[in-house]
């Protein structure tokens, strides 16, 4: 028997969607503005973590919200691989709430109101893409994503702001309006629905299609979200760190590039399928096309002086390691790449969250310029370095266990030269990172720096960059949570 539509799917949905509402209407009393904010944030959560007992018993939850043709709808549905992403954003826009009002307001930023009503959008889009039951839900809110975000990107409403804004949004509705949606049409003439696949072995095209015409259809859903970062369509998101601080924490780890490579290894897994891919020959190739990623991503990011576009780099690099994981198509190497999503998340925020703290409370921007400040700031540069360690893959944080995965995937495809852009890359990592902590605490200040006696950021932005840190260890020593999820998604 079919089980019952499960509301909570819909209020899921719905929760971002009236706090956007709630905090425009209340617009003029900021106190009110912010605490609607995070109401709508915790109930989304709370939402969301009621979901977990029946994901993680294996029952599908699903609602439809209507029907318009024979296998095209509107539908959602909650599985293991939606709960990774959706938990992990749910959680995160709570913090990033308090975050952001510390920021905000101490820097005295305008149209607050616009902001925190796009913030809400986006998570909107967001969730509604982790629990789209098929590609044309999928596609709706990815391109609301796309839409509510980049009035946040060109916030500063300047010259740059605007430059930014404008390729952000060229590159993301281009890529979508031409590639996947040709795509997307082309599979339901083929398939006769849109709906993903139940598990993500078989796939939803019929064998009968030509070998060709499939590789096809993959190539141009792979390119066509290309909030996944993957190079050449990679350049809007270091142009996007026009932003505010808040703003590239969101872009980074909860929002766009998530959904961005979210979306492929949905449509990977459950459109194509795995046995689909491997009979087709398409792992390994797309393994060995980001890994191009993950290692220029890298390097770029060590030649990069300001700290916000080091680390936008080191997303466009770390991204990959999530498609890489699911390209090479063996359970453990998938359930490393998935578990990566939240790992990801969690490290990513911390280290934007404390470039934002460096900022409000030095006005630095750049990594030569922080010599010494972390005696200044030990709880944001402690910080740094924990979420640091995650993004490199060393224990004992979270990043370790995923990289662990990926390692051992690689071993189990027989993959030598993925086996060395992990190695070769986690190096990288190290390169880029470690300076920044290392000089941060045993640096030597500047004249100037040492007669301005630093101090830490606001507690409105330091308590939340610190429970995310503490997060990032905790998933390293206990990481059931979310692997189960990641496990269950190829068992």
């Amino acid at each position: 028997m079919e089980a019952p539509p499960d509301l909570r799917l819909l209020l899921a949905i719905l929760a971002p969607l009236l706090g956007a509402i709630l905090v425009m209407a209340t617009s003029k009393r900021p106190n009110l503005r912010e605490t609607c904010s995070f109401l709508a944030a915790a109930a989304l959560f709370l939402i969301v973590a009621s979901l977990i007992p029946a994901v993680r018993a294996g029952r599908g939850l699903h609602f439809t919200v209507f029907q318009l043709l024979p296998g095209l709808s509107i539908s959602l549905r909650a599985d293991a691989l939606s709960m990774i992403f959706a938990v992990a954003a749910s959680f995160l826009w709570m913090l990033t709430v308090f975050y952001s009002a510390g920021y905000m307001r101490h820097l005295e930023e305008h149209a607050q109101t616009r902001f925190s009503t796009c913030f809400a959008l986006a998570l909107f889009g967001a969730i509604g893409c982790a629990f789209s039951d098929n590609l044309l839900t999928l596609y709706l809110f990815y391109e609301i994503v796309s839409i509510t975000t980049y009035p946040l990107v060109a916030h500063h409403q300047d010259e740059e702001g605007y430059e930014g804004g404008k390729k952000y949004l060229v590159y993301l509705t281009t890529t979508a309006k031409g590639l996947i949606l040709p795509a997307m049409v082309l599979i339901y003439v083929l398939s006769g629905t849109l709906d993903f696949a139940t598990t993500a072995r078989p796939g939803i095209l019929p064998a009968s299609v030509h070998n060709g015409l499939v590789t096809l259809l993959y190539i141009c859903c792979l390119l066509g979200f290309a909030k996944n970062a993957v190079m050449p369509l990679h350049s809007w998101l270091p142009s996007a760190m026009v932003a505010p601080t808040p703003v590239s924490a969101l872009l980074h780890a909860v929002a766009v590039v998530k959904v961005g490579v979210f979306s492929t290894v949905r449509v990977m897994l459950y459109v194509f399928g795995v046995d689909s891919m491997d009979r087709l020959h398409l792992g390994l190739p797309t393994a060995y096309f980001v890994s191009l990623t993950i290692l220029i991503g890298s390097i770029v990011a060590l030649s990069k002086d300001n700290l916000k576009l080091r680390l936008a780099y080191s997303t466009v690099s770390q991204l990959s390691y999530v498609i890489l994981g699911v390209a090479l198509l063996t359970p453990t190497a998938v359930a490393g790449g998935l578990f990566h999503i939240a790992a990801h998340a969690f490290a990513k925020i911390t280290l934007f969250f404390c470039a934002g703290a460096i900022f409000v409370a030095t006005h630095k921007k750049d990594i030569s310029e922080m010599s010494g400040l972390g005696r200044a700031m030990p709880w944001t540069f402690g910080a740094f370095g924990l979420a640091s360690l995650s993004m490199i893959g060393a224990p004992p944080v979270g990043g370790f266990m995923s990289k662990l995965y990926l390692l051992v995937g690689a071993l189990d495809a027989r993959s030598l030269g993925v086996l060395g852009v992990l190695v070769a890359s986690a190096l990288l990592n190290a390169a880029y990172f470690v300076p920044v902590f290392y000089h941060g605490f045993f640096g030597e200040p500047s004249a100037e720096d040492a007669r301005h006696h630093y101090q830490e950021a606001p507690l409105a932005m330091v308590i939340p960059l610190c429970i995310t840190s503490a997060i990032s260890v905790l998933i390293g020593f206990f990481p059931d949570f979310f692997m189960q999820f990641a496990q269950a998604v190829l068992p």
